[in-house]
């Protein structure tokens, strides 16, 4: 299971104490109750951090339940302003804002503390993007170009791990979850998605091999427990190296920057749908909780169509 960096010490020291107490149940509550992922884990954790370090500067003491009861809206808008300042983005500033209340949320249905401002604090407004996904042809060269250099394990993981992503549509956080014996049986994998939810997804054949020339060609010792996907150290492969093997291709093969790990689910999800499968058959496949999710597809869908068209037409 991937490690869950908790609030530092140096955080920590701007709160008093009975507010310190809290914090670590929640930190325990999200990890060991909710189950969220590591990413959304480090996220809540980093806005938490932010926030705790501005509203100490910001009202001169230590943090305690009782001060963050009466923070007011005020308050809220000098630490989003403090951000907008520093450049961050009103995706990231969304986000800043959506970890706190989460903290403040759970406070209140604990009945530690009310915060009657925290409701009224609208988030920024955010810019409506969709997914990008890769052509196929790009991804064929993407697979092909790591199968010809295939000299070294590490090729042969990123291999596996890239055509895994593509072919089941996993997270790559899902993906890096998963353990030695958790390899395909009977052509499904099991894994464990948002908010602790197992769901079988089929597996190519294609995908199952290069998963097994991969796992051959490893020089540990492997038992059941063992981390599926490794770095060089036998340690569980890191998200951050995973994204940097795919920047390196990126840039070798001219792919758009829009080229990450997270663009092969998108894609598995597009060409599903440019193929046939129908919305409920992919959302079920994506382990999306809610269909809205998966509807973004049909828009790409749509917009790819209308730009074949106009391309194609004669008075196009």
């Amino acid at each position: 299971m991937a490690q869950h960096s908790r609030l530092d010490p140096e955080t920590l020291c701007l709160c008093e104490a009975d507010f310190q107490k809290r914090l670590e149940e929640w930190q325990d509550h999200l990890e060991f109750e909710k189950q969220v992922s590591p990413h959304t884990f480090r996220a809540y954790i980093s806005d938490t951090k932010l926030f705790v370090s501005f509203m100490s500067g910001h009202l001169g003491q230590e943090i305690s339940l009782n001060a963050l009861s009466e923070i007011n809206l005020k308050d809220f808008r000098a630490w989003l302003a403090r951000r907008t300042i520093d450049g961050k983005s009103a995706t990231t500033r969304a986000r800043n804002l959506s970890g706190v209340k989460n903290l403040l949320r759970w406070l209140d249905k604990e009945g530690v503390m009310h915060n009657g401002s925290v409701g009224s604090v609208r988030a920024p407004k955010l810019p409506r993007t969709n997914p990008k996904p890769l052509y196929f042809k790009q991804i064929e060269g993407l697979l092909d170009q790591l199968l010809e250099t295939q000299e070294h394990w590490v090729q042969s993981r990123d291999h596996a791990l890239f055509i895994l992503l593509y072919g089941c549509g996993l997270r790559i956080d899902e993906a890096l979850s998963l353990d030695i014996r958790d390899m395909p049986k009977d052509g499904f994998i099991r894994v464990m998605g948002k908010g602790a939810k197992e769901r079988d997804v089929p597996v190519l054949e294609i995908v199952e091999l290069s998963l097994h020339r991969y796992i051959d060609q490893r020089v540990d010792g492997i038992t059941p427990d063992s981390p599926l996907f490794i770095g060089v150290r036998g340690k569980r492969l890191r998200q951050q190296i995973a994204q940097k093997a795919l920047r390196d291709l990126r840039f070798t093969l001219e792919l758009p920057e829009t080229a990450t790990p997270h663009a092969l689910r998108h894609s598995f999800a597009t060409h599903l749908l440019e193929n046939g499968a129908n919305l409920r058959q992919i959302q079920e496949l994506l382990g999306h909780a809610s269909l809205s999710s998966t509807q973004r597809y049909t828009e790409i869908n749509s917009t790819e169509l209308i730009r074949i068209h106009k391309s194609a037409h004669p008075r196009g």
